[in-house]
């Protein structure tokens, strides 16, 4: 994975310096695109970014400010003769709302529409469905506590090994070879375990609109980039509790007890004219984890890999 481009970070209305949801998270060979806000389209103009490579669209649910940049964004995709198919993914109980917004966009890509979950947290009945197989390879979701059925996303690279240069030519393997023995795991009585070590899989959580709960714990575990909801402040904590969100030192607690290596907070309330004050107050709860208030247009480089 190679870095996070944010598109926009006001929750429920735009204001004059943030524009509605949306994101990418950048890796080898394809893109991701979250929760397209109205003016994606335009945000990713002023990015930098083109839809080219985007090859999956996920939906945590479907409130307006997180899935009305949708038609948009599959309009562009046909305009720009994207040949490649694109695969999208929402909560089962939001299909009617995606197949509406799919069908006054453009035609002509190859889009597969992927819903997943059964029952959902928010004021559902029932228990909350813990998903626990990928629905793409690497990608997971859990459910969330929001006021409609919500999910978020977890992306983990497969782990893998890096060669040590140094053992290699004590063996003496060489060019070619080294590709061979990565292929077939053995050459010559060398095994690729003894010229190499562990390199752990990136991992990635979104986790979107939601209070408090079990599924945004089983995301944000060990992720070296998460990324957060943080509509309120602390001190505006009853609000946070009515509407399902999480404030600013909840975020904190989510990082910390994760153990994750970045925090980036958005979604942030109107309310809000200067959110310094609530990335203060997820650092003061966030233990080690670096925490980033994100501004629109932001593009926040993955961080290293962990040690094995």
């Amino acid at each position: 994975m190679r870095e996070f481009v944010v598109l926009g970070t006001a929750s429920q209305v735009p204001t004059r310096t943030r524009n509605q949801n949306g994101y990418m998270l950048r890796s080898d060979g394809e893109d991701f695109l979250f929760d397209p806000g109205e003016g994606t389209q335009r945000q990713m103009i002023h990015a930098g970014v083109t839809v080219s490579q985007i090859t999956r669209i996920c939906l945590t649910h479907v409130h307006g400010d997180h899935c009305y940049g949708l038609p948009g964004v599959l309009s562009r995709m046909a305009l720009d003769k994207v040949n490649h198919p694109v695969h999208l993914h929402y909560p089962a109980s939001g299909e009617d709302t995606v197949r509406a917004l799919v069908s006054v966009a453009s035609s002509g890509i190859d889009l597969r529409l992927h819903p997943h979950g059964g029952y959902g947290g928010g004021e559902h009945e029932g228990p909350r469905q813990r998903t626990s197989e990928p629905i793409a390879p690497g990608l997971e979701v859990r459910a969330l506590n929001h006021r409609i059925e919500a999910y978020g996303y977890r992306f983990v690279e497969p782990d893998a090994r890096t060669l040590l240069p140094d053992r290699l030519a004590a063996v003496g393997i060489a060019g070619s070879d080294v590709g061979r023995l990565m292929r077939q795991g053995n050459l010559g009585g060398v095994s690729l375990e003894e010229v190499s070590e562990p390199r752990p899989g990136q991992r990635f959580a979104f986790v979107m609109d939601t209070a408090p709960c079990q599924g945004a714990e089983e995301l944000a575990e060990g992720a070296d980039l998460l990324v957060t909801e943080c509509t309120f402040s602390d001190d505006d904590a009853e609000l946070a509790s009515q509407f399902r969100h999480l404030t600013a030192g909840q975020a904190g607690e989510l990082a910390a007890s994760a153990g994750a290596g970045t925090l980036v907070l958005t979604h942030f309330s109107s309310r809000y004219g200067d959110v310094a004050p609530l990335a203060e107050q997820a650092r003061g709860r966030a233990g080690q984890a670096r925490v980033v208030a994100a501004n629109d247009l932001d593009r926040i480089a993955f961080p290293q890999r962990r040690a094995s």
